[in-house]
């Protein structure tokens, strides 16, 4: 190769660098121009505030009457007597009263279900039938086991055919202290306060639906009468 042919080779590289930075500049040239435009500011569309709204009330429908009388059988303690749950629902009579007593047994016994509503002094009261009283025995234990002292079987037995019987007069029949005895026996639910106290405010005490249950008695005219002729 000669030096011409080399003069020519280098001319031709030259031209061609020069041909690729004119590109180049052109290039970078029309990217300036098309990026040094300023750009539209877009502003955020409002968003529109969330407003919670308040949970609607749900109504409650008031209990039955029947319901309710259900509960206070269910509840124990005294008889329900009329008077009680006329108190307890308002504008209810005691002739509802009665009906509903006698709706609420027919019910029960159409389920045949293991308890009863019962006639007890002036109320009602629900109890365990005698079929399942066996049952009842295992989970609260009979009359033997209770483990009811002497002491304590004299102080039930005052308070049943005196009932209501305040202390003071279970202390006379007994002619000693009751104290501790009646607190037993209101521990195992044999006995329960009475509604109305002595007239002095003492407190009297009544035999409790349990006691009837344990010693298999259907009310308390079952108990045994002794001096009678």
């Amino acid at each position: 190769m000669t030096d011409e042919d080399d003069n020519q080779d280098a001319e031709e590289l030259r031209k061609r660098r020069a041909a690729l930075e004119a590109a180049g500049a052109w290039q970078h040239d029309v990217e300036m121009e098309e990026f040094s435009e300023e750009l539209p500011i877009v502003e955020p569309e409002p968003v529109a505030p969330i407003i919670e709204k308040e949970p609607e009330p749900v109504s409650v429908a008031p209990p039955k009457p029947s319901a309710i009388l259900e509960a206070m059988l269910f509840a124990g303690g005294a008889p329900l007597t009329a008077s009680k749950a006329c108190s307890a629902i308002r504008g209810f009579s005691e002739a509802e009263f009665q009906l509903a007593m006698t709706a609420l047994g027919k019910k029960y016994r159409t389920q045949k279900r293991p308890y009863a509503v019962q006639p007890r002094d002036d109320g009602f009261v629900i109890a365990v039938l005698p079929t399942y009283r066996t049952v009842r025995e295992k989970l609260y234990g009979g009359p033997r086991e209770a483990k009811l002292t002497p002491a304590a079987l004299d102080v039930l037995s005052a308070v049943a055919y005196r009932q209501p019987a305040s202390k003071t007069e279970v202390d006379e029949l007994r002619g000693g202290d009751s104290g501790p005895q009646l607190r037993q026996l209101l521990r195992l639910a044999l006995i329960s306060p009475a509604r109305e106290p002595a007239a002095d405010g003492e407190p009297r005490y009544n035999t409790s639906p349990r006691f009837l249950e344990l010693f298999q008695l259907e009310s308390l005219d079952e108990l045994p009468r002794f001096g009678t002729h």
